[in-house]
């Protein structure tokens, strides 16, 4: 399973999710991140790429993905150098972007479970849309529980 489709916040997300995952394509591994177009890296390093996100949560300013090269689902079973690596690409975008304050989101391990959409580990990097009048604090949802499935266990 490479996405969880009953966590689709719009129908354009869970229409591209469906396709992906019929055609067996992680959206965030590195050959695919690379080779599609629409989805360029604004910056990467040895370990990872820094990414717009193209459903960002209600109330955001910014809204980026950092994305490991590594497929895992945890933060913890990354290797060494990729969790090494984390800390330039944090860097990176906070000194590009100028950003005096923002908030990290990640889901670790089985995303039907963690209110995830896709499998593959990655970070949410969030700074609220405070200027704007109507402003409505950000949420990030990180639970969710699996529907039911007839004689099956999880």
């Amino acid at each position: 399973m490479l996405y969880n489709i009953a966590n689709y916040r719009t129908d354009e997300q869970r229409s591209k999710m469906i396709r992906l995952e019929e055609n067996g394509i992680c959206i965030f591994c590195a050959d695919h991140l690379i080779g599609d177009p629409a989805r360029l890296p604004v910056w990467r390093n040895t370990h990872w790429a820094v990414v717009p996100n193209d459903f960002p949560y209600k109330g955001t300013r910014r809204h980026l993905l950092l994305v490991p090269d590594e497929h895992v689902s945890d933060l913890v079973e990354l290797s060494p150098a990729a969790k090494e690596d984390f800390w330039a690409a944090l860097g990176w975008v906070r000194d590009h972007y100028e950003m005096t304050y923002y908030g990290l989101g990640v889901r670790n391990g089985d995303c039907r479970f963690t209110g995830g959409t896709v499998s593959h580990l990655h970070v949410h990097v969030v700074v609220g849309d405070v200027d704007d009048p109507e402003h409505e604090p950000v949420r990030m949802k990180f639970s969710s529980r699996p529907p039911e499935q007839t004689g099956s266990t999880p």
